[in-house]
């Protein structure tokens, strides 16, 4: 084979592996470049040798004694590795979510002395523990050293794992703090046994948010009584503060939300504290059309990966009605990626109430502060007529489903139309009413029926609708449906 031309020095760590993965795997590079039949016979041979070196050296290959004294023969003269590196090797993650494979050469190793350095410290730690613990006699130089080299760990812990760990009490970096513990009367009939890390993690919150101390380390502390109690209200709003004094960087912040957000899908402050996030970066980045779009891309990605865990998660959709509006993300691809919900699930009226939103609230097609059920003169008719036709097609998926007959009753109020355009569809569901062959396929198109006959004058057609609502269709909702006859027998409307 002929001497490869050589390689620039790789700008990561990725690179490197990759560089390295070719040199332990000749001819790799080649047959992925012209394939496996266009290597030349030398190529060829090369690159059999070496995928044949691991069976041979594990007997999985019935050489016989001169083929394999042939085999090692080549490879030994060709040089070929014994061992080879796999492709596309996992280097994990930093405390910030970086993957280290992104990593510059020099980053590497001055993460690696670090790891160094906190692993022979933990040996000279351990070896001062033992001292101790034999009784052995511990001399004042020997206590100020361990002192110092228990702040010099705690550093190097907190830098490349970015954890609070083990006790406060007993982490150097939090010597000049007094903790406040929780002020319970005497004889609280309902005193709450909190667990003895998180009630020492609390008491220190106290201490820093009465001092108003807005640093790294209240940062890292607000981490921690996360990580043991997400649904704390008031260390979400001191880690916005801090933020926010701070200044520090919001992309890097939502990285780390995601993650929390992920492992705690029902948790309401985790999007109370990332709308707040986001109505603190938007003024920063609001003339940077590119990383807006960027913005809006990452949010809605993850909000699709957190559907997918929870597709009716309240939390989520209610962030996302928020982020339409904030983002201006009033687009096609909104709307598909809604119908693709509720496409999934025709039940997911959290999908429907967000297409509602999407179609009716878009400030190009609407009248600003318009209600949800006023009638709006500028949304477009051809609008209305394709809401109302999908609302119908959805209806006859699942007649007895309530989410798409509510979506109906609100466009037809934004278009300011009649009941009546859709009486024929309506009264299609049901048949032969107050009869013995009486037939109801939606109770939903029963009560269509009871308040479109109202607004006829039908009054005694409306009031059979919803007696017998009460009576068999619905009668979980007999109490509701007697009080509709009530106000119907009265004029007035609900």
């Amino acid at each position: 084979m002929s001497a490869a031309a050589p390689e620039s020095p790789p700008d990561t760590i990725a690179q490197r592996s990759e560089q390295r993965f070719f040199q332990t795997n000749p001819a790799e590079k080649r047959r992925q470049q012209v394939g496996l039949s266009s290597l030349t016979p030398a190529e060829k041979k090369t690159y059999a040798h070496v995928h044949l070196i691991h069976p041979a050296v594990n007997r999985r290959v019935p050489f016989s004694n001169k083929t394999e004294r042939e085999f090692w023969k080549f490879v030994t003269k060709e040089g070929l590795p014994i061992r080879r590196l796999p492709r596309n090797y996992a280097w994990g993650t930093d405390r910030t979510g970086r993957d280290i494979g992104t990593y510059s050469p020099d980053e590497l190793e001055q993460r690696s002395l670090k790891h160094a350095k906190l692993t022979s410290l933990q040996i000279q730690h351990r070896h001062f523990l033992s001292k101790r613990e034999k009784q052995h006699e511990i001399s004042a130089e020997d206590i100020t050293a361990e002192k110092t080299r228990r702040k010099a760990m705690a550093a190097l812990k907190r830098d490349l794992y970015g954890e609070i760990t083990g006790t406060l009490a007993k982490d150097p970096e939090w010597d000049d703090v007094i903790p406040i513990p929780q002020n319970e009367p005497e004889g609280a009939l309902a005193q709450i046994a909190y667990p003895d890390d998180y009630a020492e993690a609390v008491s220190y919150l106290r201490a820093v948010m009465a001092a108003d101390e807005c640093s790294p380390r209240t940062l890292r502390l607000t981490e921690h009584v996360i990580s043991m109690n997400p649904a704390h209200y008031t260390v979400w709003l001191f880690r916005f503060k801090i933020i926010s004094v701070l200044k520090l960087s919001i992309p890097d912040e939502i990285n780390w939300l995601n993650e929390v957000a992920l492992s705690n899908l029902k948790n309401y402050q985790i999007w109370n504290h990332r709308q707040l996030l986001m109505d603190y970066y938007y003024p920063i980045i609001e003339e940077d059309d590119q990383t807006i779009r960027k913005l809006a891309r990452s949010e809605t990605q993850f909000i699709t990966r957190m559907l997918e865990e929870d597709a009716k998660n309240y939390h989520v959709w209610s962030y996302r009605q928020y982020l339409v509006s904030k983002l201006f993300m009033w687009t096609m691809g909104e709307l598909l990626s809604t119908q693709n919900h509720i496409e999934e699930d025709v039940r997911n009226n959290s999908a429907w109430s967000h297409r509602f939103y999407i179609v009716f609230s878009d400030p190009t097609a609407s009248t600003p502060g318009s209600g949800p059920t006023d009638a709006d003169p500028r949304v477009p008719a051809e609008t209305l007529d394709r809401e109302i036709n999908y609302c119908k097609e959805k209806i006859s998926l699942a007649p007895q489903n309530q989410s798409p007959w509510n979506y109906l009753f609100a466009v037809l109020a934004k278009g300011a139309r009649p009941l009546s355009s859709l009486k024929e569809f309506a009264e299609s569901f049901v048949s032969a009413l107050g009869e013995d062959a009486e037939e109801v396929r939606s109770s939903h198109a029963l009560d269509f029926l009871a308040k479109l006959y109202d607004d006829e004058g039908k009054r005694e057609k409306a009031e059979l609708c919803l007696q017998r609502l009460g009576e068999k269709w619905d009668p979980v909702r007999e109490g509701y449906w007697k009080y509709r006859v009530q106000l119907l027998k009265s004029g007035a409307k609900e």
